[in-house]
């Protein structure tokens, strides 16, 4: 059998507070844990630039195949810094992070900017002043190391993360809104479905549409429910009077 779309409405309607239920609880269920259970994470970046060589420094101005050779140097040296030849020296010139070469190296994220010469050098971590520590201590060690490994000076800072910045830090993963909204959408999908399903197994016949919907038949009478239980026996009682032959007044 084919529902049309006013079953379907129906169907919504029938179930409209067990819907609302679900979406309520599992929407203050999400903002709830997003916002007290979800421990906060900072981030801080640094820049990195990938400039001339010191060799050529003095000389003319940067040619385009100088540009693209310097491009194509910045995927080495992301592969670089993720190395124990930069990460041990961060571990052992900063013994109070506490963290291993290979700590270290998961830590830390290495992007390109847009085809540039730029790259970005993130760090998260619970605390923002340890991120901003960091993300810096591998920037600075890895500008010192290049040219040892390279026997180059191309690399500058652009900028270190501010390890106390004027404004207060917000968390990356401080999400709740979004977090609340997609805890609303997937539970008002699930809801639905949930009441189409019970509506799916449902094959008891409840009301006369029912009956011409399922078997096609006419309803010939009906018995009308009686909620009110006392009224129930004052109409049984005048019935039983009425039968006895006496006036029912």
């Amino acid at each position: 059998m084919e529902l049309e779309l006013r079953d379907y409405v129906q169907i919504i309607l029938k179930r409209k507070w067990m819907i609302v239920a679900i979406v309520l609880i599992c929407s203050m269920a999400a903002g709830l844990y997003s916002y007290f259970m979800i421990k906060p994470v900072y981030q801080a970046t640094t820049k990195i630039v990938v400039n001339r060589t010191a060799t050529d420094a003095s000389g003319d101005d940067l040619n385009l195949n100088e540009v693209n050779a310097n491009l194509r140097l910045i995927d080495t040296y992301k592969e670089i810094i993720k190395t124990p030849a930069i990460m041990e020296v961060v571990a052992k010139q900063h013994p109070e992070f506490n963290m291993l070469a290979d700590d270290l190296v998961k830590k830390v994220k290495v992007n390109s900017v847009n085809n540039t010469q730029v790259m970005t050098l993130v760090v998260q971590d619970l605390s923002y002043e340890k991120a901003a520590k960091v993300v810096n201590a591998i920037s600075l060690v890895f500008k010192e190391q290049i040219p040892t490994i390279f026997n180059v000076k191309n690399v500058t800072i652009l900028n270190l993360a501010d390890i106390q910045p004027a404004k207060e830090p917000v968390p990356v993963n401080a999400k709740v809104k979004l977090n609340v909204i997609l805890a609303f959408v997937v539970s008002l999908i699930a809801a639905v479905g949930i009441a189409f399903l019970m509506d799916y197994l449902d094959d008891t016949i409840k009301t006369e549409a029912d009956v011409r919907r399922y078997l096609e038949l006419p309803t010939l009478g009906h018995i009308a429910r009686m909620d009110n239980p006392e009224m129930g026996q004052d109409q049984a009682k005048k019935a039983l009077k009425v039968k006895a032959g006496e006036v029912n007044v």
